[in-house]
């Protein structure tokens, strides 16, 4: 039976079970079958689910079905209502070396600054630029596309976090913690109620050794 595995990746360590510097391996004492769905640069941070789901896995890679993911982004600067709206209907960002238009979004300024513990280490403030949080909605997940779409719009991202992927998020998590869900669970906070699983099509990943 697959196992699903939600935590809080802290910032600086690897979305990976091995390598050089921090990995996942230093949070908890994972099965040896699961893996990360995905990854967050070692410089984000917030949720990242791991499970040893394969059909769940493709599911949630593949470009072809998408679902929400969002993030908070503390930026440099107070974003205007274009720039917020630019975010929203795609901007022009780099990826694998050629011109790409990401796909619409939803963008938001945030009033007040979200619910996130503090960062070790905390980010580097400008005495005199202010930073603002916006909220930013994606159905898809280029290499670091967040940062890449804030810059375009002249606000570049200090400190980045996934908070949710369709109705699983990390709300009240502390940095570091896991939690562990059942199949009914994930499948139904990422919309996947009804979906049957199809083993067959899907060759077991080697272990890690």
């Amino acid at each position: 039976m697959s196992r699903y595995f939600i935590i809080y990746k802290p910032f600086g360590v690897l979305s990976q079970f091995s390598g050089e510097g921090q990995t996942l391996a230093s949070l908890f004492d994972f099965p040896k079958e699961v893996y990360p769905v995905g990854r967050l640069d070692k410089d984000s941070e917030g949720l990242l689910l791991i499970t040893d789901d394969k059909w769940l896995n493709h599911h949630l890679l593949n470009p072809s079905f998408g679902h929400q993911r969002t993030y908070w982004a503390q930026v440099e600067g107070i974003p205007t209502p274009e720039s917020l709206k630019a975010l929203g209907n795609g901007v022009k960002i780099k990826v694998d070396g050629k011109e790409y238009l990401t796909k619409p979004s939803i963008a938001k300024l945030l009033s007040e600054s979200p619910e996130l513990p503090d960062r070790d280490p905390p980010i580097r403030y400008r005495k005199n630029v202010p930073d603002s949080w916006i909220e930013l909605t994606l159905i898809e997940g280029k290499n670091r596309q967040v940062r890449k779409m804030t810059a375009a719009v002249g606000f570049p991202t200090l400190r980045l976090a996934r908070k949710s992927m369709e109705k699983i998020n990390i709300i009240g998590f502390k940095v570091g913690e896991v939690q562990e869900l059942d199949r009914e669970t994930v499948y139904h906070q990422l919309g996947l109620t009804g979906f049957k699983e199809s083993a067959k099509n899907f060759q077991k990943r080697p272990k890690r050794s």
